[in-house]
């Protein structure tokens, strides 16, 4: 069962996102064709869902090759790109993603993702991790 603390935030997601959904598992579907997902059953507050989209989405959004095609597989990184963007209120590059991707994707440092999400997403505190 959705966390009533993030309704409002996952009807934005589902607006951004028309073919998703949220299915029994509690797992919010994003887009059924390449199977972009992560578990809602695990989110209590608003900082944690935007986590989530950070950490299961910006791989999508770096590096997917999900098609045949250079094309269609830009189209589609751009397009999750946008989608991430619109949700948080932010104007993240290509090269931006690559960098929240790689200190930050598939969950591999959620304190460091807060730290990221409350400076206002200053990508110079991943920056910084490498140095």
């Amino acid at each position: 069962m959705i966390n009533e603390s993030i309704k409002k935030d996952v009807d934005i997601l589902l607006q951004l996102f028309p073919k998703g959904f949220v299915n029994k598992n509690d797992e919010f579907i994003a887009i059924p064709q390449t199977n972009l997902y992560f578990l809602l059953g695990n989110v209590n507050s608003p900082l944690e869902l935007k986590c989530k989209v950070l950490e299961w989405f910006s791989r999508d959004a770096y590096k997917s090759q999900h098609y045949r095609t250079n094309w269609r597989n830009e189209e589609y990184r751009d397009k999750i790109l946008d989608k991430i963007n619109a949700f948080l209120g932010t104007h993240f590059t290509r090269e931006d993603i690559g960098i929240i991707y790689t200190y930050l994707g598939n969950n591999i440092n959620r304190k460091l993702c807060i730290m990221f999400i409350e400076s206002n997403y200053n990508l110079e505190i991943l920056r910084n991790e490498n140095t």
